[in-house]
């Protein structure tokens, strides 16, 4: 059985590639118009969004560059330490609704400081597998079909990642 899974996964997407493919060239479908059409609104999708992804990467760049995050970060410890969440895991939970690739350099900085296999590094681990960047989803999602009030999504998804985090922490406080 485990000597299946490799081969599954050698060739899962070769086969739905081919398949995809030969359902094209049943259904008389002239593939290559097909993925020239899509590539094309790909890019007017991509040069619509590109000023929203701009002005999200030069705030974020600001807001770690000004210290506004070990700011932020040294007045939400004390209030995060009664809910169970780990102190090194607050600049995570507030950094990855923004930014995924920061956060991903502050995982690793936790994993090198702390280990991957100590409470803190498997807790972070958890929180970023566990919740999404937020701020950069809802901009490329609603900046490429032009919504320009978000009215609730954006209240409502940072509530859940919140409780995403702390559930995170409580859960791997229990089985770690």
């Amino acid at each position: 059985m485990t000597a299946i899974i490799p081969l599954i996964a050698k060739f899962t997407i070769p086969a739905i590639l081919l398949i995809i493919i030969f359902w094209g060239l049943c259904s008389n479908i002239k593939l290559f118009d097909v993925f020239i059409s899509g590539a094309n609104e790909g890019l007017k999708s991509m040069i619509a969004i590109l000023p929203n992804l701009i002005g999200l990467l030069a705030a974020v760049a600001v807001f770690r560059a000004s210290g506004g995050m070990e700011f932020l970060t040294n007045i939400i410890t004390p209030a995060v330490r009664l809910t169970g969440i780990i102190p090194e895991t607050v600049p995570l939970a507030l950094l990855r609704p923004v930014s995924g690739s920061a956060s991903l350099a502050l995982l690793s900085e936790i994993l090198k400081t702390f280990g991957p296999d100590s409470l803190i590094g498997r807790t972070a681990s958890v929180m970023m597998g566990s919740t999404e960047t937020i701020l950069y989803t809802v901009a490329v999602y609603l900046g490429s079909v032009g919504v320009r009030n978000s009215r609730f999504a954006i209240p409502v998804a940072l509530s859940v990642d919140a409780a995403a985090f702390l559930i995170t922490a409580v859960l791997c406080r229990a089985f770690f």
